[in-house]
């Protein structure tokens, strides 16, 4: 029988799993022998808004370190899928099991105009003067080490972008939810933060789950494509392709075309 629970765990932490709304201990650790470790685990998800079931008994599974990326129509439930992962959205029915740290990065950077840009990444932590430190090493590795001292209004919109990973990172998470980050970007920006991100995820390790219109940048960073129909998983397709990968590799274009005929659109005429 489903439960009404988002339940936050660390896979491999010592530390019991916590109920989020009873903030009760939860034991997983006969599931936990039974079961390979994973950085997402979500079973039986349904989420319903106002009688219409746009979550429909979904499941998922993402391991640490893989880098999935979720296609779909507008509307198919994409980012009502990560608000949930990232414990913004509990009114659900069916469990999702998520590690301890996680961050998330949105396709608005959602900058507060009256913070420097040290102090924005820091939002949400204690901004000692250790963690202006860390802020100021993840600013680095973004490539904004000098803008640091910065307002946001004077920040570029791809170099707000990069303000927004560099607060995610800040948080040294296990998970990573990126919610269309690129999407309000011009092409060139674009190209550059698609090549950050695959960049940073594989220094740090984490596991990524990118939502995304874009079926050539699913397929140029991702380890597993998803595709979501119905409010479930209609789809995958595991991207064997070495890294760094090229968009005129030939396979890559039949992975992508692949990927575009099952979201409706048809190639042929651009063949």
């Amino acid at each position: 029988m489903a439960t009404d629970l988002h339940r936050t765990v660390t896979p491999s932490g010592p530390e019991p799993a916590t109920d989020a709304t009873t903030d009760t201990p939860v034991d997983t650790a006969a599931k936990a022998d039974q079961e390979r470790p994973a950085a997402v685990r979500v079973q039986g998800l349904s989420r319903v808004f106002d009688g219409r079931r746009v979550l429909d008994d979904l499941d998922l599974e993402i391991v640490p370190g893989e880098f999935v990326a979720l296609l779909g129509r507008s509307g198919c439930g994409k980012s009502t899928l990560l608000r949930i992962l990232a414990g913004l959205d509990r009114e659900i029915s069916g469990t999702a099991l998520v590690p301890r740290r996680k961050a998330v990065a949105f396709q608005a950077p959602r900058l507060m105009p009256w913070k420097r840009v040290w102090r924005n990444v820091l939002l949400g932590l204690d901004g000692s003067s250790a963690d202006r430190a860390r802020a100021e090493r993840a600013l680095e590795e973004v490539g904004l080490g000098e803008r640091a001292g910065a307002w946001p209004k004077t920040l570029s919109g791809g170099e707000a972008q990069r303000a927004s990973l560099a607060r995610a990172l800040v948080r040294e998470p296990d998970l990573l939810l990126l919610d269309e980050p690129f999407g309000a970007l011009d092409a060139l920006t674009r190209i550059k933060a698609q090549h950050l991100v695959g960049e940073v995820w594989q220094r740090h390790g984490c596991a990524v789950l990118l939502v995304t219109h874009d079926v050539e940048e699913a397929v140029l960073l991702a380890d597993r494509v998803l595709v979501m129909d119905g409010g479930d998983i209609a789809h995958e397709v595991d991207v064997a392709l070495e890294r760094p990968r090229g968009r005129t590799d030939p396979r890559f274009a039949a992975l992508r075309a692949g990927l575009l005929e099952r979201l409706g659109v048809d190639t042929s005429a651009a063949a």
